[in-house]
């Protein structure tokens, strides 16, 4: 099994991808902390299920977006939620 950084992954893309097409698994890590596993795709494996759309994509022009009651501090929001991780 390989190994990548982030860096590294992003660098070498395509070649760690024909490593996984050869069947090889890679994990993927940032400062040395495994963040993700590349493996194989198993065309056999339920794990994927790709659906159809029920609109076409042109139907999301007529959504239409919220106006907020008052202003949002979006910042403070970040701040607030990552300080509590």
């Amino acid at each position: 099994m390989k190994r990548a950084k982030v860096s590294e992954l992003k660098a070498h893309l395509s070649g760690f991808l024909a490593a996984v097409r050869q069947g090889e698994s890679v994990i993927v890590t940032d400062r040395r902390t495994p963040i993700a596993v590349l493996v194989p795709y198993d065309a056999g494996s339920d794990a994927l299920a790709i659906e159809e759309p029920t609109a076409p994509t042109a139907s999301l022009k007529r959504v239409r977006g919220v106006r907020l009651r008052k202003r949002v501090d979006v910042v403070r929001l970040l701040r607030e939620s990552r300080d509590q991780r």
